[in-house]
Formats: structure tokens, sequence, C-alpha cells
């Protein structure tokens, strides 16, 4: 193991990037980004989060043979047989997760269905170049909202309303979203991980 005071993140998708940095600040530690290094973008062909994951996160892991982290999440929908799940950005025509927004909540509608239960999963992944990895599960359930609504946050924040609460994902601010998000959960696991073994990995 070795002690440290930067991460790989191998990812592109700035929101996530931010939101890890925020997360990450208070430990001191730097978080190079997917971009920040020219990492090249990997397929991701995983059938879990995890699989996900995991495949992003040993890519970087070989490619500058050192431990990496990487993260997939999305949002599953129980009305709609848990879409658009592993698919989750996939899913928004072009990768715009407006579209991908409205195209949801048309299909939740042509169900008729009055269950509008929803949660959003992550999963992080910590690989080491050699293959072995240790993973890190958040989970935060809520409802699918009728209407968008707020403008912080990305992806699907607008239409997610958290359990507990009457207002959407991206209406709350970062401190207040990262407390109960589910990368926010997985993360925390993450972070008990570091700590526990004093900055080494």
């Amino acid at each position: 193991m070795q002690k440290f005071k930067e991460i790989i993140f191998a990812s592109h998708n700035k929101g996530k990037i931010a939101e890890i940095r925020e997360i990450l600040s208070p430990l001191g530690i730097k978080v190079l980004s997917g971009e920040d290094i020219d990492l090249p973008e990997v397929e991701e062909t995983g059938k879990t989060f995890e699989e996900n994951a995991y495949i992003k996160a040993l890519a970087a892991a070989k490619e500058k043979n050192i431990p990496c982290f990487a993260d997939d999440s999305g949002l599953c929908v129980d009305a709609i047989g848990g879409k658009p799940g592993v698919y989750t950005a996939r899913y928004a025509p072009n990768r715009d997760f407006n579209k991908g927004m409205d195209k949801l909540l048309d299909e939740l509608k042509e169900t008729n269905s009055s269950n509008r239960a929803a949660h959003f999963s992550c999963v992080i992944v910590l690989a080491y170049p050699d293959g072995n990895y240790k993973a890190f599960e958040g989970r935060v359930d809520g409802a699918i909202a009728t209407q968008k609504s707020g403008t912080a946050g990305f992806g699907y924040d607008p239409i997610f309303i958290p359990t507990g609460f009457n207002r959407s994902f991206a209406e709350f601010d970062s401190i207040e979203k990262n407390k109960i998000s589910h990368r926010g959960r997985a993360l925390q696991k993450f972070i008990n991980f570091l700590k526990d073994n004093k900055g080494s990995l």
C-alpha cells in the first residue's frame, strides 16, 4: 500500500467530477479526472453498475499502473421495469438529459401506472493494476415527479424527489444533496475505507 495526495477518477462527466471533488476535498486529496490526464473513453459493456465501474477503473489503473477509481450510476424506475438502469446516460437521446427526462416522463405516462417509485444507485470501484478491486455501493430511494423542477445538479435530478422531501434533487444545494445522494453515500464508504487505511491504498 502507498500513501497518496492525488487520485485518478476515471470519468469525463463534468457533473460527476465536480461532485466527487467537492465530497473528497476535506481529505486534502487532489482528484484528477479522465480529462485532466487524457484517459481514453472506455465502452461500458457491463450488465450491472459494478461491472461498468470496474471496467472503467481497471482500464485507467492499467493505463497508469496505479490504483484508480470510477463510478457507474443510474436511475431505476419501478413502473418501467427498472429502466433506464445501467443505460441511464445512453437512454437520453444524444445524451441530452433534458430530452431524456421528457422521454422518461412520456414512457411512465404511457404505463397508466400510479406507481412513481424510483431509486438512484451508484457503485464506486477502486481497481488495482493487477485486476483486484474493492466496490462501494450507495442508493437513495424516491419518486419521479410529474414535471421538471430546479436548475441545480445534473442528469435526471430535476425529476427525482428523494424520499422524505417534497422537492427535486435539482432544488438542493450541493452540500445538502451530497449528504443523502447515492453517490454521496457510496463515496462515504470509500472515504471510510481510506481513513481505515490511514490514507493508503
